[in-house]
C-alpha cells in the first residue's frame, strides 16, 4: 500500500512504501512538536493582523491549534506515522478538525521556512538547557574548591611532577573551562536568534506579511534578513555540535583525573559507592564507570560536529532535502551531554577526598625545585644559571636516594655558596604554595580571588537564563491564552 503526501496533485501515484520509511523524519522531529505549533499560532496571528486571512478563519485555525496543542502536552496527540514528519501530521489534524479552513494555515510560508523556524525554536531552549547544567557543575566545583583552600597536591605537566598547586586551583582551571563553555552556548544562542518564518521556499512570498510581528511574538530578537540565507544555513546546528562537543572534551579531561586519582596509584580520591560499579570476577574492585562512561560518550559528540560539517561542505543555495538530517545529531549530542555533565556533578559533589595522601605524593619527587632556582635568582644568580645549579642539585639527590629537602646547608654549599639556611623554609612546600600570590596563581589567598570571579560568573550565566526563559515563557503564553 503506499503512502500518500499532502500536497499529491502534481502525482498520479502515491508514494511507495519504502520511499517513505526512508524519508521519513518522525521519529525526530516529533520532538519539535510544541514548536511547531507556536510557530502556526504566531503565523496565523499575524496573517489575520496583516488581513490575509479572515478573521473567523484566523479564529478557528487557532483554536484548534490550542486544542492540539493541549493534546501534545497531554501525551494524547496520536501521530500517523504513513505521514512523514510531524509538520503534517499536524496540518492533518487540524483539516480534520476544521476542515478545509485549516490548509490556509500555510499561507506565506514554506515547509522550509516553517522547519528552520521550529528547529531554531527548539534548540534555544536546549541550549539554555545545556547552559545550566553546566553551571551547576561549576557551582559543584566551586563548592569542592571551597572547602579544600588548603589542600596541597601535583601539579602537573606531560603527567610529571611540576609544581604544587592547591586542589582549589585545580578544580577552579576545570570550574573557568566549563564557564567559557556554558558561555559559547550563550553566544550560540545569540547569534541563532533571527526568525526565518516568512522567508518561505527560498525568494519570500508576495503575501503582505510581517516578519517583525512573528518574530517578535516568537521571541526572537529580529527577523533573519536574507530569506535564501534562512532556508539553507544551518551554521546555527554546526556551532551547537561544536560548542556541545567542547563540553564533551572538558567533561573527558575531568574524568580522566577522577579515574586517575581514584586508582591505587594515586589514592586521591574515592568515588562513590552509588556511582561506581564492582567486578564480575574480582571482588576487590571499585570501578569509576560514570567516568569512563563520559569520557567514552566524547566521541559520539565529536562525530556530531564531522557530521553536520560534512553534510554541508557542498550543499547549493538553497534548501535541500540532505538538511532533513541536521536535526538527530545535535538533538542527540545535546541531550548526551546534558545528561553526561548531571551525572558528573554528582560523581564531583560525593566524591571523598584524601588531603593526607595528596600532600604526601606532593613530597615525593623534586616538585620544588623551581622554588630552589627562584631563590638563587633572588641571590642574584642569572635564571639560566640557578637553573643549571638546581638541575646538578637534582641529580645528586637521585643518585643519593635522597630530596631536596633531606640535603644538609653542607650539602648545598657544594652546589652553590649563596644557599643558606633561609632555603628549608623557601622550599617547604607549603610555603612554595604560599608564595605563589600573583594574579590567577595558586595560593589561598589568589584563589580565593578565583572563586570569587568564577562565582559571579555563574550568578550572570544564572541571570541570562533566567531572563531568556522567561522571555520565552511569555511568548508561548501569549500565543497559546491569546
Amino acid at each position: 500500500m503506499a503512502g500518500k503526501a499532502l500536497w499529491s496533485g502534481r502525482f498520479s501515484g502515491g508514494m511507495d512504501d519504502s520511499m517513505l520509511r526512508f524519508t521519513s523524519s518522525l521519529d525526530v522531529d516529533s520532538r519539535m512538536a510544541f514548536y511547531d505549533i507556536m510557530g502556526s499560532l504566531a503565523h496565523v496571528r499575524m496573517l489575520r493582523a496583516c488581513k490575509i486571512l479572515p478573521e473567523e478563519d484566523a479564529d478557528k485555525i487557532t483554536d484548534s491549534l490550542r486544542k492540539i496543542a493541549r493534546k501534545i502536552e497531554d501525551g494524547k496527540f496520536e501521530m500517523d506515522p504513513l505521514l512523514e514528519d510531524i509538520h503534517t501530521n499536524i496540518e492533518v489534524q487540524l483539516t480534520k478538525s476544521i476542515g478545509a479552513v485549516g490548509g490556509k494555515l500555510h499561507t506565506g510560508r514554506s515547509r522550509n521556512d516553517q522547519v528552520a523556524t521550529d528547529f531554531k525554536m527548539y534548540l534555544r531552549d536546549a541550549a539554555l538547557n545545556c547552559v545550566q547544567a553546566v553551571n551547576t557543575l561549576i557551582k559543584a566545583l566551586q563548592d569542592v574548591a571551597r572547602a579544600n583552600g588548603d589542600t596541597v597536591l601535583p601539579g602537573y605537566t606531560h603527567m610529571q611532577h611540576a609544581q604544587p598547586v592547591t586542589l582549589a586551583q585545580h578544580l577552579l582551571a576545570h570550574a573557568f573551562r566549563f564557564g567559557r563553555d556554558a558561555d559559547r552556548f550563550l553566544d550560540t544562542y545569540e547569534r541563532m536568534n533571527k526568525c526565518p518564518l516568512g522567508a518561505a521556499a527560498l525568494a519570500g512570498t508576495t503575501y503582505p506579511i510581517d516578519r517583525k510581528m512573528t518574530s517578535d511574538l516568537l521571541g526572537f530578537r529580529d527577523p533573519t534578513e536574507n530569506s535564501m540565507d534562512s532556508v539553507s544555513s544551518r551554521d546555527f546546528v554546526t556551532e551547537l555540535a561544536f560548542d556541545a562537543s567542547m563540553v564533551a572534551v572538558d567533561l573527558s579531561s575531568l574524568c580522566e583525573e577522577i579515574i586517575l586519582w581514584s586508582t591505587s596509584e594515586f589514592r586521591f580520591i574515592e568515588v562513590d559507592d552509588r556511582y561506581s560499579t564492582g567486578s564480575s570476577i574480582m571482588p576487590q574492585k571499585k570501578n569509576p564507570d560514570i567516568a569512563e562512561l563520559v569520557r567514552g560518550r566524547t566521541g559520539s559528540a565529536i562525530g556530531a560536529v564531522v557530521t553536520m560539517l560534512a553534510m554541508t561542505k557542498g550543499l547549493p543555495l538553497s534548501y535541500n532535502r540532505d538538511l532533513q538530517e541536521d536535526k538527530r545529531p545535535v538533538m542527540d549530542s545535546l541531550q548526551m551531554v546534558t545528561d553526561s555533565v548531571y551525572m558528573t556533578v554528582k560523581v564531583v559533589s560525593t566524591m571523598r577526598i584524601d588531603a593526607s595522601r595528596m600532600f604526601e605524593v606532593t613530597n615525593m619527587g623534586f616538585i620544588n625545585a623551581t622554588d630552589l632556582a627562584d631563590y638563587l635568582v633572588v641571590k642574584g644568580v642569572p635564571f639560566r644559571e640557578a637553573h643549571g645549579i638546581v638541575g646538578a642539585t637534582v641529580r645528586y639527590c637521585i643518585e643519593n636516594k635522597t630530596t631536596l629537602d633531606n640535603l644538609t646547608l653542607e650539602q648545598f654549599h657544594k652546589f652553590s655558596p649563596l644557599i643558606d639556611e633561609d632555603v628549608f623554609q623557601t622550599i617547604a612546600v607549603k610555603s612554595c604554595v604560599e608564595r605563589r600570590d600573583s594574579y590567577g596563581g595558586t595560593s589561598p589567598p589568589s584563589t580565593e580571588v578565583e572563586l570569587a570571579i568564577s562565582m559571579q560568573d555563574s550568578v550572570r550565566r544564572e541571570d541570562d537564563v533566567r531572563l531568556k526563559d522567561q522571555i520565552l515563557a511569555g511568548c508561548w503564553e501569549k500565543l497559546l491564552k491569546g
